[in-house]
Order: C-alpha cells, then structure tokens, then sequence
C-alpha cells in the first residue's frame, strides 16, 4: 500500500519540511507517539532511538510523528520541545495536525488506533509493516534488515497488517 503523505503543522530537530516521497530510495520508520503516553515513553520512543543508533542514516531514516488525540491544552510545541530535549530525542519529529474531529490527519490518514504505532515504509515508498503497542526488538530489526535487503519491486507485508 502506497502510504498517504504526512500532514505536519511543524517540524523539530530539523531545518527543513520532510515528505515521505523525499525519502524515497531509504527504509522508513515512523513512531507516532503521545508525550504523555507511559507506553511511548518506555517502549516506543527508546525503540525509535535504539533504530536511529543502530542503522546507517543513508539507509534507514526514522521520524517521529507527536500525533495528539487527547489531552490537547497539555501538549503544546513549547512543551513538546522541552519533552524532546529532556528525552534527547534527536530524529525529526513532526507534529501531526490538527483534523476536523479530535483525531489529528496522519493518525486518521493512516488508520492508527492509538499510541505508540510504529510504520516501516520500504525503499519504493510502499508501507509495508504497522505495528501498534510495544513492538519486539528482534522481530523490528529481523524487519528492517529484510526491507534493506531487497531490491524487487514486489513485495509482501511483513508482521501485522495495516
């Protein structure tokens, strides 16, 4: 399934707006998170890190996207840089804006049930795994390292649908 863009009303970490079809050609690892998720906070967001750390930067590129569905008045930018910055989380991290309901436009664009989510989008743009909750480390990299690994245009999902 090609994914739909993000909807982002603003970036931290970097310089510069990011679009998936910007990506094309790396693997993609997207944790879409709440700052005041305990699930994020402890499996999600240190998994996300553990990714960056692990895979080349020219190869596989990790976003966050901070994607807010409750709690709205508590997760402002300005606390969103400060939890960032106590964090040390250093991948790009989009806010996901805001939709006509209270559920934001990439959590509803891609069907997320809630926080933390994880999405692997191959090297053709294609999202290939979603993931909701704690995700195994094993399994993640085992996912990672085959959508590295591939060159052929068709593909297969890998873990859980989307």
């Amino acid at each position: 399934m090609t994914p739909p863009e993000l909807s982002v009303s603003q970036w931290f970490n970097t310089d510069q707006d990011i679009s998936l079809a910007d990506l094309h050609g790396q693997v993609v690892v997207i944790e879409a998170f709440q700052m005041l998720c305990p699930g994020c906070v402890l499996h999600g967001l240190p998994l996300a890190q553990k990714v960056q750390k692990t895979f080349a930067s020219d190869a596989v590129t990790v976003l966050g996207l901070h994607t807010v569905f409750e709690h709205h008045e508590a997760m402002t930018p300005v606390s969103l840089a400060a939890f960032l910055y106590e964090y040390r989380i250093t991948f790009p991290v989009g806010v996901d804006a805001a939709g006509t309901g209270s559920m934001p436009k990439t959590m509803e664009a891609f069907h997320l049930r809630g926080t933390p989510s994880m999405l692997l989008i191959d090297k053709a743009g294609t999202l290939r795994a979603h993931h909701f909750g704690e995700v195994n480390e094993l399994r993640l990299g085992a996912e990672i390292a085959t959508l590295l690994s591939e060159n052929r245009p068709d593909r297969a999902m890998l873990g859980s649908k989307c």
